[in-house]
């Protein structure tokens, strides 16, 4: 039997993956701050760090599959833990993980982004460069200085792209290793996240104005399909991708750029 690890296990995307992944027959370790076989705060070294090792001791060392769920949206106050979940926490579990995925059965991982990764000019931007550079303070610093009412936005965009790069950045590696890294990139997902989302006053118009152009938000279960896909050996290929899955909205926008 499989071993698969999920962040971000107890709701949304999070959730439909595990729910897939266990009607596969796969073993499942849910990883998530409350409700989860594995609890940890994904915002804190120390919680990355608990993570790591206690998924290490339940799986015996050997991981076949990761998916990276866990993160947070622009709503999320301070506005410093959007960036340290979404992609100090992730980084954490995939480069803290890494070892027993290579010890697995066609390992493969899969962090989630978002198509808002793309929505802002990030090459050369001082956030964009301190994620790059491991450096959690100054990215909380220059996050801190953005106007209150982008603060969590710049977060949000910021994290999902940067994860995107350091994805590809380990493709060479992690393909010479014999572990499939990719990332997906939803667009608006029906979830729990979303909808605290469209509660908030700041950001809610324009999520609510975030249609793409097939006139709908997915459902978790359309994006753990993917992700299941991604993972699965019939994927065997497909290595250090961003793959969209935003109903139209990144060629709406960008049609030019892929």
């Amino acid at each position: 039997m499989k071993t698969a690890v999920i962040t971000g296990s107890a709701s949304g995307i999070g959730a439909a993956v595990q729910r897939q992944f266990v009607e596969a027959g796969m073993n499942v370790i849910g990883v998530d701050i409350a409700r989860a076989d594995v609890c940890a705060d994904l915002s804190s070294a120390a919680g990355r760090e608990a993570a790591v090792d206690t998924v290490l001791a339940r799986s015996g060392g050997v991981i076949d599959t990761l998916v990276c769920c866990a993160g947070l949206g622009p709503q999320a106050e301070p506005a410093t833990l959007v960036a340290s979940v979404n992609y100090f926490g992730t980084l954490a579990l995939l480069d803290g993980l890494f070892e027993a995925l290579k010890r697995g059965n066609q390992p493969s991982a899969v962090a989630v982004s978002s198509n808002s990764a793309v929505l802002q000019p990030w090459a050369g931007h001082p956030l964009h460069d301190a994620y790059l550079e491991d450096d959690e303070a100054r990215v909380h610093a220059l996050v801190e200085a953005s106007p209150a009412d982008q603060a969590g936005y710049a977060a949000y965009a910021s994290s999902k792209h940067a994860l995107a790069v350091a994805v590809r950045r380990r493709a060479a590696s992690w393909g010479h290793a014999g572990v499939r890294l990719n990332a997906v990139a939803p667009g608006a997902v029906q979830t729990p996240l979303l909808e605290a989302g469209l509660r908030d006053a700041r950001y809610g118009e324009a999520i609510r104005q975030f249609v793409p152009p097939v006139g709908r938000r997915a459902e978790p279960d359309e994006i753990a399909s993917l992700i299941r896909y991604v993972c699965g050996e019939q994927a065997g290929f497909i290595h250090g991708s961003v793959l969209f899955i935003d109903g139209g909205h990144d060629a709406s926008v960008r049609p030019d750029a892929f």
